[in-house]
């Protein structure tokens, strides 16, 4: 997939859908970028966070809703779309919408989830899992090409460090360099403090910036940032989002 980054791959967006507003202002933001930086960064939001803390936490629209909504971003701003799916019917329905399908990291062994999701042809974002090293994620990677992929993506994320803690081992990223040309950091999730948060995830967004340098120089080629017009406000994720003002200014550290 070309990406136009500079050799890099972008992606960012809100955790889940919570509104067509506030998709649409993530968005605008997004495709403003792109023109102004030169760069396709690749536009994410879930329809569906099925692996909350709570079963009060908010989830999202569900799939009809929120492909359709990401479906208006995609016809209005002209991005593409990444979203995730857990279950292997969904496959489907998001590839008429995304441009790339991502397998979430407690999912990344589920071997139908990984099927149903290359048989779809689209590009496949498969991010390594809180208890697995890089080298574990080339039989994922096997399994998504032996049933058809045609091009695969891995993401790193973090690794559990007790409880409600999590810790980048960045020699993850040249292992997985290995397996796959693109190997992804996932800027925001690896600040997480899963759990910590009495009943939701904490996390610590200040460390953001410096988590996308410091992948870079383990030899990262792409980048995902969560981001939100007001973090402390969103409905998930939000101690470990980027301020929506603030992307510009990393995405910049990153390809200047």
């Amino acid at each position: 997939m070309d990406t136009n980054n500079k050799g890099f791959t972008f992606i960012a967006g809100p955790c889940v859908i919570e509104s067509p507003a506030i998709l649409r202002e993530v968005a605008q933001k997004v495709a403003g970028l792109n023109r102004r930086l030169g760069t396709t960064i690749i536009f994410k939001a879930s329809f569906d966070k099925a692996n909350r803390t709570s079963i009060h936490s908010y989830r999202g629209p569900g799939i009809e809703k929120g492909l359709q909504m990401l479906a208006d971003i995609k016809t209005e701003f002209g991005l593409q779309i990444l979203t995730d799916i857990h279950e292997s019917w969904q496959a489907g329905a998001a590839s008429q919408v995304a441009d790339i399908l991502q397998i979430p990291a407690f999912l990344c062994r589920q071997t139908d989830l990984l099927v149903s999701a290359a048989r779809t042809g689209r590009t496949l974002n498969i991010k390594k899992a809180q208890f697995l090293s890089g080298v574990d994620m080339k039989y994922p990677v096997e399994k998504a090409f032996e049933a058809g992929a045609k091009e695969v993506w891995l993401t790193e994320r973090g690794n559990c460090f007790g409880y409600n803690n999590l810790v980048v081992d960045f020699r993850n990223i040249a292992d997985m360099r290995e397996i796959v040309p693109t190997v992804i950091m996932d800027c925001t999730h690896s600040v997480q403090r899963p759990g910590a948060g009495q009943g939701s995830t904490s996390g610590d967004r200040k460390f953001v910036p410096a988590m996308a340098l410091a992948a870079r120089a383990f030899g990262a080629n792409g980048f995902f940032f969560e981001v939100h017009p007001s973090p402390d406000h969103a409905l998930s994720d939000g101690p470990n989002m980027l301020e929506l003002n603030k992307l510009e200014e990393v995405v910049k550290s990153l390809v200047e």
